[in-house]
C-alpha cells in the first residue's frame, strides 16, 4: 500500500484538484477516515481552492458544490417556541447552494428521492422577510414537514411537525441530491459547478440505509453523460466498501491517516485491497501498543474495528467483542474507558498524548479483544502484555 506524506490538509486538497484534471485520470475519488482525521476541514480548503473573493470580501466566482457539516448550517428551525405550533426550517436566503430553487419546482424533484428513505411529507414555501425595523424587504424561503396518519378509518396530514433530527439529516441529504441532478442534468444554475465534494453523507442513517444511499449516489454519478469531478470523503467503513464496489475501477480509492510525526498527514492509495481497511487499522493498532505511542483517537479506531466485528459476527454490540465475567473489575471499566475517549474529540485543550495509566488500559482492552477473535497471529506479533490485575476466580459454567 502505497503512502504519500503531505505538509497539511491544504497541500492535500491541491493534490486532489491536480490529480482530477491531469490527463486521463479518473473523475472520482472515494476517501476513508476516522473521525476527527480532518474530512471535513479537507473539504473546506478543496472549496476555497476555487473560490475567488473580492476587495469587500464577497465572494464573486466558485467552482464547487459540496455536502458536509457546512451544509447543514444552511438551514436552520424556527421552532415557534411561544406558541409550539409555526414549526419550520429556513433556507438562508444568499446561499448559491438554493440557486434557481423558485423556478425549477424543487419539492417536485426532492419528494420522489425523499419517499426513499422517509415516510413524512414537506412543502416548499415562503413567508416575509423582515429586517431589523420590521419593514418587508423580501421573501424567506421555508420548509414545513406534516405526515399522513390513519385514525378511526380516516387519513389526516398532522401540519408543521418538528422533524427528528436524523429525519431532517436525510431531508438535506435528498434536497442535495436534487440539486445534484440538476448539476448532471446541466441546469444553468449550476452551469459553475464543475467539482462535488461529498462528507459522510450518512452518520445518522441504518445500515440498510446506508448500502441504498451509496447504491443510489454511485448510479446517478455513473450514468450522467456529463457527471462533475467528485471526490466522496467517509469514516463509515460499509459506506465506504459499497462505493468501492459500485465505482469498481473508475475511482481511487485512498485512506486518510494523522502523521503524528510531522503533524500533517498521509495519504494511503487503497486501490489494490479496499475491503481490507479495518484489518489495517488493527495491524497498525498492535504497532501502536507495543511501541507505546498511543493517543487518543486510537481508542476510537479500536471501538469503529470492534463494531465491524460485532456486525459480522451477529454480536449484540461492540462491547460483546470485550465480553467479561459479571465480577471482572474490569467488566464496567473498559466500556467506560472507551465510550470517553471515543467521544472526546470535542475537548480541543485538552493534550493527545495520554498518561501511562490510561496506556496501559488501552493495552488490556486490545489484548482481550484480539483473544477472544481468531484473527491471523502472523498480523499481529505478540508485544509485552501489560500488568493484569487479577480477578477472582471464575465459577464453573459462567459466561466469560
Amino acid at each position: 500500500m502505497k503512502t504519500t506524506p503531505f505538509t497539511d490538509l491544504n497541500a492535500l486538497a491541491v493534490h486532489f484538484r491536480n490529480e482530477l484534471v491531469a490527463a486521463n485520470a479518473r473523475k472520482f475519488i472515494l476517501l476513508y477516515a476516522y473521525n476527527g482525521t480532518g474530512k471535513t476541514r479537507l473539504a473546506g480548503a478543496f472549496k476555497d481552492l476555487g473560490k475567488q473573493v473580492n476587495d469587500d470580501g464577497e465572494t464573486t466566482q466558485r467552482d464547487t458544490l459540496y455536502f458536509n457539516a457546512f451544509t447543514e448550517d444552511l438551514f436552520s428551525w424556527h421552532n415557534d417556541l411561544d406558541n409550539d405550533s409555526e414549526r419550520y426550517l429556513m433556507l438562508h436566503p444568499t446561499s448559491q447552494f438554493f440557486a434557481g430553487l423558485e423556478d425549477l419546482e424543487m419539492d417536485n424533484r426532492i419528494r420522489p428521492i425523499l419517499r426513499r428513505y422517509a415516510d413524512f411529507e414537506f412543502k416548499l414555501d415562503t413567508i416575509p422577510l423582515t429586517n431589523a425595523n420590521g419593514e418587508i424587504i423580501g421573501n424567506q424561503n421555508i420548509v414545513r414537514f406534516y405526515r399522513t396518519i390513519n385514525t378511526t378509518g380516516a387519513s389526516i396530514d398532522v401540519d408543521n411537525i418538528k422533524v427528528s433530527r436524523s429525519e431532517e439529516n436525510i431531508f438535506l441529504w435528498c434536497f442535495f441530491l436534487a440539486i445534484l441532478q440538476l448539476v448532471l442534468d446541466g441546469n444553468k444554475n449550476y452551469a459553475w459547478v464543475k467539482y462535488v465534494y461529498i462528507d459522510d453523507p450518512i452518520s445518522s442513517l441504518d445500515e440498510n440505509n446506508a448500502i441504498a444511499v451509496a447504491n443510489h449516489l454511485a448510479q446517478m454519478l455513473l450514468k450522467a453523460d456529463s457527471a462533475p469531478k467528485t471526490v466522496i470523503s467517509s469514516h463509515h467503513v460499509l459506506f465506504f466498501n459499497v462505493l468501492c464496489n459500485e465505482f469498481k475501477r473508475k475511482a481511487r480509492s485512498y485512506q486518510l491517516k494523522k502523521d503524528m510525526a510531522s503533524l500533517g498527514c498521509l495519504l494511503s492509495d487503497t486501490d489494490s485491497k479496499p475491503f481490507l481497511h479495518h484489518l489495517a487499522n488493527l495491524v497498525e493498532l498492535n504497532e501502536i501498543q507495543i511501541t507505546g505511542g498511543i493517543k487518543r483517537h486510537h481508542f476510537n479506531m479500536m471501538r469503529c474495528i470492534m463494531e465491524q466485528t460485532a456486525i459480522f459476527c451477529g454480536l449484540d454490540g461492540w462491547v460483546e467483542c470485550i465480553k467479561v465475567a459479571e465480577n471482572d473489575p474490569d467488566h464496567a471499566l473498559h466500556e467506560r474507558m472507551i465510550n470517553v475517549m471515543s467521544h472526546a474529540d470535542y475537548l480541543i485543550s485538552e493534550p493527545d498524548d495520554l498518561p501511562e495509566e490510561q496506556k496501559d488500559e488501552f493495552r488490556r482492552i486490545f489484548q482481550k479483544f484480539i483473544s477472544r477473535h481468531s484473527f491471523n497471529k502472523a498480523w499481529l506479533p505478540s508485544a509485552p502484555a501489560p500488568v493484569m490485575p487479577q480477578a477472582p476466580a471464575i465459577a464453573p459454567g459462567a459466561t466469560t
